[in-house]
Formats: C-alpha cells, sequence, structure tokens
C-alpha cells in the first residue's frame, strides 16, 4: 500500500545550495554530483541542477579524446536528487535532527538517449512513485536543454544513521 503524504508547498524552499546539500547527503567531492536543488515539492517532485565541467574527475579516463559523462553517473545524480528530496520532506515532516541515508536497492529501465559532455548543465527531474515505510521509488529524467539524455526508475530504502 503506497503511503500518500500532502505536501506543503508554502513551507518548501525554491532552491537549496550546495551547503544546504551538503547538511543532507553525506556525499562529498568527488561524488556531490548535484550542485543545486529546485522547485521542491515535499514528498513528491524536485528538479537537481549538476554543471558538467572538463575538470570532472571521470573525463580523463572516460574517454581522453572525447570525454562524455558516464551514464551510471548520470543515474547517481538522480539518486542523489532524489535522496535530498525524501531528507528534506522528512527532515520537514517529523525529526529535524534525525540523521537518515539513502541506499540504492534497485535500478529499472535506465536508458541514456544522448552523451553528456563537458559544458553540459543537466537538470535532473525526479518525482516519487511511491513509498512504504522507508522503502521509495522514482522515476529520474536527465535533461540537457529541452534534450532527454538519460531516464530511470529506481528504488532506495532510507535508513538512519
Amino acid at each position: 500500500m503506497t503511503t500518500e503524504r500532502k505536501s506543503d508547498e508554502t513551507s518548501t524552499p525554491k532552491m537549496l545550495e550546495f551547503a544546504e546539500i551538503t547538511k543532507m547527503i553525506p556525499h562529498r567531492y568527488p561524488f556531490l554530483l548535484v550542485d543545486r536543488v529546485k522547485d521542491m515539492v515535499k514528498f513528491q517532485s524536485a528538479v537537481g541542477i549538476k554543471c558538467v565541467t572538463i575538470n570532472e574527475p571521470f573525463f580523463p579516463g572516460h574517454f581522453p579524446q572525447k570525454p562524455v559523462m558516464p551514464g551510471v553517473l548520470i543515474v547517481e545524480s538522480m539518486a542523489q536528487t532524489a535522496g535530498i528530496l525524501v531528507i528534506h520532506s522528512l527532515q520537514a515532516e517529523d525529526e529535524p535532527q534525525k540523521e537518515r541515508l539513502v541506499y540504492f536497492m534497485s535500478i529499472e529501465n535506465a536508458k541514456f538517449r544522448v552523451p553528456v559532455v563537458p559544458g553540459d548543465c543537466l537538470e535532473i527531474r525526479v518525482n516519487c512513485l511511491q513509498s512504504r515505510r522507508n522503502v521509495w521509488k522514482f522515476r529520474g529524467e536527465a535533461y540537457v536543454g529541452e534534450k532527454m539524455v538519460a531516464e530511470a526508475v529506481y528504488t532506495a530504502m532510507i535508513m538512519d544513521a
């Protein structure tokens, strides 16, 4: 049975910057793959932003002559955006001092449509499909401009830190 939760858009910030993001998820350079989060609707959706630069640590090996962001890292950007949405939603609802971690459980139907290259700005749109206790399922789509570059459905488990 899916848990229905109401959003309270009036108390949701329009934008989370780097400092707020690092308070919510434990990822740090070189594995923090979300620069900002905007348009959050608690328990429902969020949009993450990842500005891709040639200075990313994976580009020298993937691929030196034609750098391409690995698809698995695009999916990780989706997961981090969803994790931020979950943590922000739960903090707003009940125990703001409680630390939580978000762990991948499954990835389904991942598709990579267009290579992501240095200079691209990923807009990562995540939508909660369902949540049951501590298990959440999301659909993520990554865009560069108006073009969808990747998509996936994934499940995560929320655990106390």
